[in-house]
């Protein structure tokens, strides 16, 4: 059963990245009519195009997703949304099942790949960590998505989680920027996305169901980064542990 498991993973991989690819590239055609738009219909736009590209192609690969708690997204604020990270399947799904139009942040490498360039460029900060310069403009960039009105879709455990834990340890930028803005975090955590494109095993790809929970949001005001960026994390932590 585990050699059948490993050998039907491999044929499932080829056959979502092929899928992956030729839907993409009809994607990329509908996301260049971005490139003439302005904010805040750009972003609209482009998370209607990826809601309806990756809705069919998670359908076509057996994994769809199921969304709860969109109802903790209040139609008069924004907030900056924290998300666990266990595997690259996590990104395709935080921009498009967002309850609305958002941000988030991508690495500059990104803006190099063939194909996947366009989706990031037009719906991502893109930063390179390894510069101090690159990280306070992408800093000014986010504030500035916030200001406009768009929720900021931020990973605080920065890389994917290799761990057998919950979480890993959060970095302070997310927690940071609520304070500096003054807006709530809205706590989301993923489950099932290790198991659709485990981060432990070259080419493999399992049809699952995925399911992306967002919790009541947590208020910044009277609080530091520190201690914020701990009482999120418990949050995210013990919820974790509790569902998945």
């Amino acid at each position: 059963m585990k050699l059948f498991k490993e050998i039907f993973g491999r044929i499932w991989a080829l056959y979502g990245l092929l899928l992956f690819v030729s839907t993409m590239i009809i994607a990329d055609l509908f996301y260049l009519i971005c490139y003439i738009l302005k904010e805040p219909y750009k972003a609209r736009f482009h998370r209607q195009i990826s809601r309806v590209w990756m809705t069919f192609y998670l359908y076509m690969i057996a994994s769809p997703v199921k969304v709860k708690g969109a109802e903790h997204f209040a139609k008069d604020r924004n907030f900056v949304v924290v998300c666990n990270h266990n595997s690259l399947m996590d990104i395709p799904l935080t921009t498009p099942f967002m309850p609305r139009p958002n941000k988030t942040i991508g690495k500059t490498s990104f803006a190099y790949i063939p194909l996947v360039n366009v989706f990031y460029i037009i719906g991502s900060i893109l930063v390179d960590r390894k510069s101090t310069k690159s990280r306070l403009e992408s800093y000014i960039k986010m504030k500035k998505v916030l200001s406009s009105g768009f929720d900021m879709v931020i990973y605080p455990e920065g890389t994917r989680n290799r761990s057998d834990d919950p979480l890993k340890p959060f970095y302070d930028g997310a927690f940071k920027l609520a304070i500096d803005t003054g807006k709530a975090v809205i706590p989301a955590l993923l489950f099932n996305t290790k198991k659709v494109l485990p981060i432990n095993k070259p080419f493999y790809l399992y049809p699952h169901k995925m399911e992306m929970h967002f919790l009541p949001p947590v208020e910044s005001d009277g609080l530091t980064a520190k201690e914020l960026k701990e009482k999120v994390f418990n949050i995210m932590w013990n919820y974790y542990a509790a569902n998945s």
